[in-house]
Protein backbone atom coordinates (compact mmCIF):
# COMPACT_ATOMS: atom_id res chain seq x y z
CA UNK A 1 0.00 0.00 0.00
CA UNK A 2 2.56 2.37 1.09
CA UNK A 3 4.93 1.64 -2.16
CA UNK A 4 1.48 2.42 -4.17
CA UNK A 5 1.53 5.83 -2.28
CA UNK A 6 4.91 6.94 -2.95
CA UNK A 7 4.48 6.13 -6.89
CA UNK A 8 1.24 8.26 -6.63
CA UNK A 9 3.48 11.02 -5.12
CA UNK A 10 6.15 10.54 -7.62
CA UNK A 11 3.71 9.99 -10.39
CA UNK A 12 2.05 14.35 -9.14
CA UNK A 13 5.60 15.37 -10.01
CA UNK A 14 5.77 13.58 -13.19
CA UNK A 15 2.68 15.70 -14.64
CA UNK A 16 3.86 18.92 -12.92
CA UNK A 17 6.86 18.34 -15.06
CA UNK A 18 4.76 17.31 -18.17
CA UNK A 19 2.77 20.78 -17.56
CA UNK A 20 5.85 22.83 -17.67
CA UNK A 21 7.38 21.30 -20.91
CA UNK A 22 3.81 22.01 -22.26
CA UNK A 23 3.76 25.67 -21.22
CA UNK A 24 7.34 25.91 -22.78
CA UNK A 25 5.84 24.66 -25.81
CA UNK A 26 2.62 26.78 -25.79
CA UNK A 27 5.06 30.24 -24.90
CA UNK A 28 7.29 29.34 -27.82
CA UNK A 29 4.33 29.17 -30.54
CA UNK A 30 2.80 31.76 -29.45
CA UNK A 31 5.79 34.21 -29.85
CA UNK A 32 6.12 32.65 -33.23
CA UNK A 33 2.27 33.46 -33.64
CA UNK A 34 2.88 36.81 -32.42
CA UNK A 35 5.74 37.93 -34.70
CA UNK A 36 5.10 35.88 -37.64
CA UNK A 37 1.30 36.35 -38.19
CA UNK A 38 1.58 32.86 -38.17
CA UNK A 39 -2.50 31.59 -37.89
CA UNK A 40 -1.39 27.56 -37.88
CA UNK A 41 0.99 28.38 -34.66
CA UNK A 42 -1.82 30.01 -33.14
CA UNK A 43 -4.22 27.54 -33.49
CA UNK A 44 -1.98 25.10 -31.97
CA UNK A 45 -1.80 26.70 -28.73
CA UNK A 46 -5.23 27.22 -28.57
CA UNK A 47 -6.07 23.62 -29.57
CA UNK A 48 -2.78 22.48 -27.40
CA UNK A 49 -4.28 23.91 -24.24
CA UNK A 50 -7.05 21.62 -23.57
CA UNK A 51 -3.79 19.33 -22.47
CA UNK A 52 -2.77 21.69 -19.78
CA UNK A 53 -6.27 21.70 -18.84
CA UNK A 54 -6.72 17.84 -18.70
CA UNK A 55 -3.23 17.89 -16.41
CA UNK A 56 -4.58 20.25 -14.06
CA UNK A 57 -7.53 18.25 -13.84
CA UNK A 58 -6.00 15.26 -13.02
CA UNK A 59 -3.99 16.70 -10.44
CA UNK A 60 -6.54 17.82 -8.82
CA UNK A 61 -8.18 14.83 -8.65
CA UNK A 62 -5.29 13.20 -7.81
CA UNK A 63 -4.64 15.06 -4.73
CA UNK A 64 -7.86 14.88 -3.14
CA UNK A 65 -7.97 10.84 -3.50
CA UNK A 66 -4.83 10.75 -1.49
CA UNK A 67 -5.84 13.08 1.09
CA UNK A 68 -9.19 11.45 1.54
CA UNK A 69 -7.29 7.70 1.29
CA UNK A 70 -3.96 8.47 2.51
CA UNK A 71 -4.60 11.39 5.25
CA UNK A 72 -0.98 12.63 5.06
CA UNK A 73 1.12 14.81 7.38
CA UNK A 74 4.52 17.01 7.33
CA UNK A 75 6.36 16.89 4.15
CA UNK A 76 4.06 14.47 2.29
CA UNK A 77 0.72 16.73 3.00
CA UNK A 78 3.05 19.97 2.14
CA UNK A 79 4.17 17.76 -1.02
CA UNK A 80 0.16 17.21 -2.25
CA UNK A 81 -0.71 20.79 -1.43
CA UNK A 82 2.13 22.45 -3.24
CA UNK A 83 1.89 20.46 -6.51
CA UNK A 84 -1.80 21.37 -6.74
CA UNK A 85 -0.88 25.37 -6.72
CA UNK A 86 1.91 24.48 -9.17
CA UNK A 87 -0.75 23.37 -11.32
CA UNK A 88 -2.67 26.06 -10.69
CA UNK A 89 -0.02 28.55 -11.54
CA UNK A 90 0.89 26.54 -14.98
CA UNK A 91 -2.25 26.31 -16.36
CA UNK A 92 -2.40 29.53 -15.86
CA UNK A 93 0.93 29.79 -18.19
CA UNK A 94 -1.23 27.97 -20.71
CA UNK A 95 -3.70 30.67 -20.54
CA UNK A 96 -1.82 33.38 -21.08
CA UNK A 97 0.27 31.83 -24.05
CA UNK A 98 -3.34 31.31 -25.64
CA UNK A 99 -4.12 34.74 -24.57
CA UNK A 100 -1.10 35.86 -26.60
CA UNK A 101 -1.96 33.58 -29.64
CA UNK A 102 -5.34 35.14 -29.84
CA UNK A 103 -3.81 38.42 -30.06
CA UNK A 104 -1.74 37.00 -33.54
CA UNK A 105 -4.92 34.97 -34.69
CA UNK A 106 -6.81 38.19 -34.41
CA UNK A 107 -4.99 40.71 -36.58
CA UNK A 108 -3.78 38.35 -39.10
CA UNK A 109 -2.86 38.13 -41.42
CA UNK A 110 -1.01 41.13 -40.44
CA UNK A 111 1.68 40.77 -37.38
CA UNK A 112 0.46 42.32 -34.15
CA UNK A 113 3.40 43.57 -33.35
CA UNK A 114 5.12 46.62 -35.11
CA UNK A 115 8.32 46.03 -36.64
CA UNK A 116 10.62 48.04 -34.39
CA UNK A 117 9.51 46.28 -31.37
CA UNK A 118 10.16 42.98 -32.69
CA UNK A 119 13.21 42.44 -31.07
CA UNK A 120 11.94 43.23 -27.65
CA UNK A 121 8.58 40.90 -27.54
CA UNK A 122 11.64 38.20 -29.16
CA UNK A 123 13.43 38.82 -25.88
CA UNK A 124 9.79 38.51 -23.94
CA UNK A 125 9.49 35.12 -25.44
CA UNK A 126 12.77 33.74 -24.78
CA UNK A 127 12.94 34.74 -21.58
CA UNK A 128 9.48 33.16 -20.62
CA UNK A 129 10.98 30.27 -22.64
CA UNK A 130 13.68 30.38 -19.58
CA UNK A 131 11.67 31.00 -16.45
CA UNK A 132 9.58 27.76 -16.93
CA UNK A 133 12.67 25.60 -18.11
CA UNK A 134 14.05 26.28 -14.66
CA UNK A 135 10.78 26.08 -12.90
CA UNK A 136 10.37 22.64 -14.60
CA UNK A 137 14.30 21.70 -13.77
CA UNK A 138 13.86 22.92 -9.74
CA UNK A 139 10.60 20.48 -10.09
CA UNK A 140 12.21 17.66 -11.10
CA UNK A 141 15.30 18.04 -8.95
CA UNK A 142 13.77 19.39 -6.06
CA UNK A 143 16.25 22.08 -5.89
CA UNK A 144 15.19 24.78 -3.43
CA UNK A 145 18.06 26.94 -3.53
CA UNK A 146 18.07 27.55 -7.68
CA UNK A 147 14.39 27.82 -7.30
CA UNK A 148 15.07 31.14 -5.43
CA UNK A 149 16.86 32.56 -8.23
CA UNK A 150 14.34 32.58 -9.93
CA UNK A 151 12.23 35.63 -9.03
CA UNK A 152 15.96 37.20 -9.89
CA UNK A 153 15.51 36.00 -13.09
CA UNK A 154 12.14 37.52 -13.56
CA UNK A 155 13.39 40.83 -12.87
CA UNK A 156 14.86 41.27 -16.61
CA UNK A 157 10.80 40.30 -17.90
CA UNK A 158 9.90 42.94 -16.29
CA UNK A 159 12.45 45.18 -17.18
CA UNK A 160 11.60 44.61 -20.75
CA UNK A 161 7.42 45.28 -20.16
CA UNK A 162 8.71 48.53 -18.78
CA UNK A 163 11.13 48.82 -22.05
CA UNK A 164 7.67 48.26 -24.20
CA UNK A 165 5.54 50.95 -22.22
CA UNK A 166 7.92 53.63 -22.56
CA UNK A 167 8.02 52.63 -26.25
CA UNK A 168 4.27 53.17 -26.94
CA UNK A 169 3.92 55.91 -24.72
CA UNK A 170 6.69 57.84 -26.28
CA UNK A 171 5.15 60.40 -28.39
CA UNK A 172 6.41 59.64 -31.74
CA UNK A 173 4.53 56.70 -31.52
CA UNK A 174 2.51 56.32 -34.46
CA UNK A 175 0.57 52.92 -34.63
CA UNK A 176 -2.48 53.88 -33.39
CA UNK A 177 -4.95 52.56 -30.65
CA UNK A 178 -5.54 49.07 -31.62
CA UNK A 179 -1.49 48.08 -31.60
CA UNK A 180 -1.19 49.89 -28.62
CA UNK A 181 -4.05 47.78 -27.01
CA UNK A 182 -2.49 44.62 -28.57
CA UNK A 183 0.96 45.96 -27.61
CA UNK A 184 -0.10 46.44 -23.94
CA UNK A 185 -1.68 43.36 -23.29
CA UNK A 186 0.96 40.97 -25.47
CA UNK A 187 3.15 42.51 -22.56
CA UNK A 188 1.25 42.29 -19.59
CA UNK A 189 0.04 38.22 -21.05
CA UNK A 190 4.38 37.87 -20.77
CA UNK A 191 4.96 39.43 -17.34
CA UNK A 192 2.12 37.05 -16.00
CA UNK A 193 3.84 34.15 -17.49
CA UNK A 194 6.75 35.05 -15.95
CA UNK A 195 5.14 35.67 -12.86
CA UNK A 196 3.41 32.15 -12.71
CA UNK A 197 6.67 30.50 -13.09
CA UNK A 198 8.24 32.42 -10.20
CA UNK A 199 5.42 30.82 -7.93
CA UNK A 200 6.31 27.73 -8.95
CA UNK A 201 9.46 27.97 -7.71
CA UNK A 202 7.98 29.61 -4.48
CA UNK A 203 5.81 26.50 -3.71
CA UNK A 204 8.43 24.20 -4.32
CA UNK A 205 10.72 26.08 -2.18
CA UNK A 206 7.84 25.51 0.61
CA UNK A 207 7.41 22.52 -0.37
CA UNK A 208 11.09 20.78 0.38
CA UNK A 209 11.80 23.42 3.27
CA UNK A 210 8.89 24.08 4.89
CA UNK A 211 9.39 27.42 4.87
CA UNK A 212 8.21 30.47 2.45
CA UNK A 213 11.09 31.87 0.28
CA UNK A 214 11.48 34.98 2.05
CA UNK A 215 12.43 32.88 5.46
CA UNK A 216 14.44 30.15 4.22
CA UNK A 217 18.37 30.46 3.60
CA UNK A 218 20.19 28.54 2.19
CA UNK A 219 22.75 26.18 3.38
CA UNK A 220 26.60 28.03 3.16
Amino acid sequence: MRDTYHEDLDALSGRLIEMTRLARHAIARATTALLDADLGAAQEVISGDEELNRLDEEIEQSTFDLMARQQPVAKDLRTIITALHMAGDLERMGDHAVHIAKIARRRHPDSAIPAELRSIVLEMGHQAELLVIKAGEVVAQRDAETALELDRDDDRMDQLRRKLLSRILDPGWKHGVEATMDVTLAGRFYERFGDHAVHVADHLVYMVTGSKPKDYEPEV
